[in-house]
């Protein structure tokens, strides 16, 4: 599971080589299993549109010392990665984005994106979770919720849903799909 491994690369603070990692976060459902749950979604009207504020979704949470779920997804998700011992974070790698195939050595170049956005989860439903379940959301290492991708593709998609974007990657488009649908249905969004 995606959250062991991520909390045994909070151990290893120092420079990473391995073999490329993958780009897409495991747990994403077979083209079956997402149509189920896709089938399982109940459809209806967003509500709570004026209410949203980021801020009820605490996000980038501490893990383990410094290490926040931030940092630790960079690190995980690099092919390679220096870290800085005393503050958790990765200074350089190299890191795939899923969503444009773009490849990047500075953090700075890329950012964590919710699969299904924060807002998009409050209008679905999370305006009537607590503020532990919202923070666990937005904190997900447990499922396809999280993904490291280039910064610039991230604020193009902003908060819209796949009716209204897609990933650039046209191949890739599959596997968001069946993310979106996981993790609304996990959520019970």
């Amino acid at each position: 599971m995606r959250f062991a491994l991520v909390s045994a690369a909070a151990v290893l603070l120092v420079s990473v080589s391995s073999s490329p990692a993958s780009a897409t976060p495991p747990d994403i459902p077979s083209v079956a299993a997402a149509k189920t749950e896709l089938a399982a979604l109940a459809v209806a009207a967003e509500s709570h549109v004026d209410s949203y504020d980021r801020a009820l979704f605490p996000h980038w949470a501490q893990v383990r010392g410094a290490c926040n779920v931030r940092e630790l997804l960079l690190q995980f998700e690099a092919e390679t990665v220096t870290v800085d011992r005393a503050s958790c974070a990765p200074i350089e790698g190299r890191w795939r984005s899923p969503y444009d195939g773009a490849v990047w050595t500075l953090p700075a170049d890329l950012d964590i994106d919710h699969m299904v956005p924060l807002s998009e989860a409050w209008k679905s439903g999370a305006h009537a979770w607590s503020p532990e379940r919202r923070k666990a959301f937005a904190n997900s290492l447990l499922d396809s919720q999280l993904w490291v991708v280039t910064d610039n593709v991230n604020q193009s998609k902003g908060d819209q849903d796949p009716s209204a974007w897609q990933p650039p990657l046209a191949p890739f488009r599959c596997a968001y799909a069946k993310s979106w649908v996981d993790v609304k249905f996990d959520w019970g969004l």
